[in-house]
């Protein structure tokens, strides 16, 4: 075993594709000789080259183009866009060309692209830098959405996403960067089909993913030195969502908290609560809670940026309510 932080998990995951495959690489801004901007590819212009590790200008649809085309072309891109808000200026190349290219010719050409990027608040970067989005992308057929949370996910997603036929988006939290954990050296590519439950319990299932799993399982703790069991789901993908992991779940314990650092109007939580009162209704005891992030622009003061967040504290409250506690 070693441990590495979520950060060095993405850039060995990175590395070991490119060792694996020749026709990987990346491309994106600052993603060479400043080392990419959460320092995710620092040192691998010097390990393989500007061919391969090529800094783009800042233009997010002139580069996700580009890795598109490359991808046509037989090349098997990751395209890292900064944050997931810049995306939006390359949300015509991905809605309109990626995810349709497939359907559009007939079945005749996949575009097997990679598209990796931060996502989330509680970094204090503002309202331009901080938003969860990653819902948006789920919307869209065509496409699979990750959600890695765990440095294991961090490390293993990327090369399953690469034998993928089609394009994944990758978004990786900015507040798991710098988390530290054990990963087993032989550690391998992981399913990025699957939910898992990553804390059993029997009174209340919490759905999350992403940086809320880890508030989701320090309020599960606390909760249980108070009586309460509560089973964590992990969703890992957002798109396609794996109902039969989370579905089962709410049988079990007969409750459901869904906590999504995303806006909860028209978000991946209703989405989530939909199908579970479609599919699970008889065996709730309680409605299905939602805890999201509030529906302001991201603020940048701390304390204010803390309090647009889900929480440990309303976690617990929440949950505790729902028992009648």
């Amino acid at each position: 075993m070693m441990k590495i932080t979520y950060r060095v998990a993405v850039r060995e995951a990175i590395r070991e594709a490119m060792h694996k495959d020749d026709r990987v690489f990346l491309m994106g801004e600052d993603v060479g000789r400043y080392g990419g901007c959460f320092a995710i590819s620092k040192g691998l212009l010097d390990e393989f080259g500007p061919e391969r590790i090529r800094d783009t200008p800042l233009s997010e649809s002139g580069f996700t183009g580009a890795g598109i085309g490359a991808a046509l072309g037989g090349m098997r891109p990751i395209v890292e866009v900064m944050t997931v808000n810049f995306s939006l200026l390359a949300a015509d190349q991905i809605l309109n060309t990626a995810a349709t290219y497939l359907h559009m010719s007939g079945g005749l050409f996949n575009v097997p692209l990679v598209i990796r990027m931060s996502t989330g608040g509680g970094k204090q970067l503002a309202a331009q830098h901080s938003h969860s989005l990653e819902g948006w992308y789920a919307h869209i057929p065509g496409i699979k959405v990750l959600a890695p949370a765990t440095v294991e996910d961090a490390r293993g997603m990327l090369w399953t996403a690469l034998e993928d036929p089609d394009p994944v988006l990758i978004f990786e939290n900015a507040t798991l960067l710098n988390m530290e954990a054990e990963l087993p050296e032989d550690a391998g590519p992981v399913d990025i089909d699957r939910a898992q439950v990553r804390r059993p319990g029997r009174d209340v299932t919490i759905i999350t993913y992403g940086a809320g799993l880890f508030k989701s399982l320090e309020a599960a703790k606390v909760l249980a030195g108070e009586g309460i069991e509560a089973e964590v789901v992990d969703l890992r993908t957002l798109r396609p969502l794996d109902n039969e992991t989370f579905l089962p779940s709410v049988d079990k314990t007969h409750r459901a908290l869904i906590v999504d650092e995303g806006w909860r109007s028209g978000g991946i939580s209703a989405e989530i609560s939909a199908r579970i009162m479609e599919e699970a209704f008889y065996e709730l005891d309680a409605p299905v809670e939602r805890i999201c992030g509030a529906e302001v622009p991201m603020p940048y003061a701390r304390h204010m940026e803390q309090a647009a967040l889900p929480q440990v504290e309303t976690i617990i409250a929440t949950i505790k309510r729902m028992m009648g506690a």
